[in-house]
């Protein structure tokens, strides 16, 4: 846990890699590595590599194991067939309330949030002027996009295609291949997002642009990479015949690590909130005095011994 470690033996979220699942196996401890023995196999893991461990059914794993992975900073999540559906999840990699403190101040100021709201839409629109766009215009300027973004990769690869179709929590229900293609790898971002902010400090339900939903925060990161990584990926699984919900999420898996995904979520979410990332270190002891702020823990401040000092 977060006072057993210093912050230089925790490795840094954006260096990390994004995700490991694993299930059907026993997950042990071996010094600094967790083990990971299945039927056929056995390996080890550097914990301080992992940002987010998810296990699945008919998963073993030792008390050793878990101790390490607290002392690491690793995100723990309990999970179901293939990573879908989140039951339980553990501790995070952060030790400042920064990063949240400041994204709730922003969220809850209504100039403030647009202004991050127009942030977020100018990583999207970087040769446009969008700081006096209303959230009305940004919203419809998203809606082109998309639906343009749509038409070139189905005009690129071949693959028909009519409109987007899907219901939230079950990816593969309804729609043409394309769509449950498009549907799985989005859950797969919305994963790989929910690490990063969850990693930094940052609140999954305080979003700018989405709003009430306990995971708004994530739906407004992952809108940011959506044209550039799970709308081709499913258009191209599409052209090859590949439509299982398997093909999608080893096709992101394999994006994240080409695009350096977890260091842009990290920077994008930092930079969008105006924090430095070295903020997010381990903070100094502080106590909040009312109106003349924070002042330093550890200090006795009754006045007849400060008086005495």
């Amino acid at each position: 846990m977060w006072w057993r470690s210093g912050v230089s033996e925790v490795g840094r979220m954006a260096d990390r890699i994004s995700t490991i699942y694993l299930d059907r196996c026993r997950i042990d401890r071996h010094n600094q590595s967790i083990t990971v023995a299945t039927e056929v196999e056995e390996f080890r893991v550097p914990a301080a590599t992992i940002a987010c461990i998810l296990l699945g059914p008919g998963t073993t794993v030792t008390h050793g194991a878990i101790t390490l992975l607290a002392d690491a900073c690793v995100s723990v999540a309990w999970v179901g067939e293939n990573g879908v559906r989140l039951y339980a999840a553990g501790t995070s990699t952060t030790r400042s309330s920064r990063v949240l403190e400041t994204q709730a101040r922003l969220v809850s100021r209504p100039s403030e949030r647009i202004r991050v709201a127009r942030a977020m839409y100018g990583l999207r629109f970087p040769d446009e002027d969008v700081s006096s766009m209303t959230m009305q215009q940004l919203l419809g300027r998203e809606g082109t996009r998309v639906k343009r973004s749509y038409s070139a990769h189905a005009k690129r690869t071949g693959v028909a295609w009519d409109r987007r179709a899907y219901i939230p929590g079950k990816p593969m229900a309804v729609g043409d291949n394309v769509n449950r293609l498009l549907s799985a790898a989005n859950a797969a971002l919305y994963g790989i997002s929910h690490a990063a902010i969850v990693g930094v400090g940052a609140s999954p339900a305080l979003g700018f642009v989405h709003t009430g939903s306990a995971n708004s925060f994530v739906l407004d990161i992952a809108d940011l990479y959506k044209t550039e990584i799970t709308v081709p990926i499913a258009f191209d699984l599409a052209a090859q015949g590949l439509t299982a919900e398997r093909d999608a999420r080893l096709a992101v898996r394999d994006a994240v690590v080409e695009h350096s995904l977890m260091k842009r979520v990290v920077r994008d979410v930092l930079s969008l909130l105006s924090i430095e990332e070295d903020e997010v270190e381990e903070p100094p002891s502080m106590l909040w005095a009312g109106t003349p702020g924070t002042v330093s823990g550890g200090v006795n401040y009754d006045p007849t011994i400060l008086r005495s000092i």
